[in-house]
């Protein structure tokens, strides 16, 4: 997995960035908690079943765990680990997204086909929102108008007035539809979907596609290439994107939609977060139990971190 000893030995002389990447273990209803100085587990805390979906408060105060299996939003006190209380959320929430104003969560509820909206301070439901079959990734823009769904079974992604709390727009994409998110300052909403191996691009202004990229990983079969979760650099001129059980990493060029490099990693990959400067990326390896830690510079993997059973969402929390 480590290309060479020279870069692993330049990233590790690299100045580090204090803060700690929390990543949720659906076998174990777990939370592993790495610090990205060194680069270890330093602590494990339980959840409800089946955590999936995970996400900070503005202020880092409080994190919220989608326990998909217990039907529940959990509120953990980071500093303790300790739940604090749990918000209503629907029947099997996968993942969510919290508004810009840190106070309404969106959460996608696969059994129900719905978007259900919590008041995280009230701890009330406000909305719910009918949208397609399977409905998995959530996304809000950043001026907080638009809040995104997709429907794994519809094919969809469906975009929701958040003022009215409605649809008003629905477009298709490739086959099963995992991840959403707005880049470009909002101006565009990139989807990825997992079967049809694509990521779509939207022109947010008036929901037309972009365009839409393909990948291909040299010695894998088409079949396991299955784009899932993706995050962008600072400048969001490049994507990092996690293809499922080819068990690579894309890098894309944002701009032009080519695929640049592909990065080996932990089998079946699903999601990743990066540090606070965003010089390393943290990918979640599902089937192998660990998180690749990826030099962004380098583009080179450098560690392996061993976690819980089944390790999907990843979120990350400065600590100064």
């Amino acid at each position: 997995m480590i290309r060479s000893a020279f870069a692993l030995s330049c990233f590790m002389a690299s100045p580090a960035v204090a803060g700690e990447i929390w990543v949720t273990n659906e076998k174990d209803d777990t939370v592993s908690v790495i610090s990205t100085e060194t680069l270890e587990v330093i602590q494990t805390y339980p959840t409800g079943e089946r955590p999936r979906g995970i996400t900070f408060s503005k202020d880092f105060s409080r994190v919220y765990i989608c326990a998909s299996d217990s039907d529940a939003v959990q509120v953990m006190d980071p500093n303790t680990g300790e739940i604090l209380h749990d918000l209503p959320s629907g029947e099997d929430p996968e993942q969510f997204v919290l508004h810009p104003n840190d106070r309404h969560l969106y959460i996608a509820n696969e059994d129900d086909a719905i978007t259900t909206v919590v008041d995280t301070e009230t701890r009330k439901v406000i909305a719910q929102i009918d949208v397609g079959v399977e409905p998995e990734g959530m996304a809000v823009s950043p001026d907080g108008a638009i809040a995104i769904t997709t429907s794994e079974t519809t094919n969809m992604a469906h975009w929701i007035d958040t003022e009215t709390q409605e649809l008003f727009a629905n477009t298709l994409v490739d086959s099963r539809p995992r991840h959403a998110e707005f880049v470009a300052g909002g101006t565009q909403l990139w989807v990825s979907s997992e079967i049809g191996g694509t990521i779509t691009v939207f022109d947010v202004a008036d929901q037309s596609e972009i365009g839409k990229i393909g990948f291909e990983v040299q010695g894998v079969h088409p079949d396991r290439v299955q784009p899932v979760g993706f995050e962008f650099t600072a400048d969001e001129k490049t994507a990092f994107v996690a293809l499922g059980p080819s068990n690579h990493i894309a890098v894309v060029n944002a701009e032009t939609l080519e695929v640049e490099d592909y990065i080996l990693v932990g089998r079946r990959v699903w999601h990743m977060d990066f540090n606070g400067d965003k010089s390393q990326l943290f990918t979640t390896n599902g089937v192998s139990g660990d998180v690749t830690v990826i030099d962004v510079a380098s583009r080179t993997a450098v560690k392996s971190i061993k976690v819980g059973r089944f390790p999907w969402g990843a979120a990350y929390r400065p600590t100064e």
